[in-house]
């Protein structure tokens, strides 16, 4: 998986920005989905299905010489 990055978000200003709140929402979003993905992903990989086709490839992949 991608490493994992870390955004700021940016300080609240004085005076109410809509610019500002429109990119921490964006932000928030975006971290939210990302998350959403991640663990979609895992509970893919979690799933039987997954889990014996993942066991059978890596069977073959036993069996194929290196070098």
């Amino acid at each position: 998986m991608a490493e994992i990055k870390t955004l700021a978000l940016p300080a609240a200003d004085i005076e109410y920005d809509s610019n500002n709140e429109a990119v921490t929402r964006r932000t928030i979003e975006q971290a939210i989905e990302d998350i959403n993905v991640k663990i979609t992903t895992v509970q893919r990989m979690q799933s039987t299905v997954t889990s014996k086709a993942s066991k059978r490839h890596q069977f073959l992949l036993m069996g194929i010489k290196h070098g």
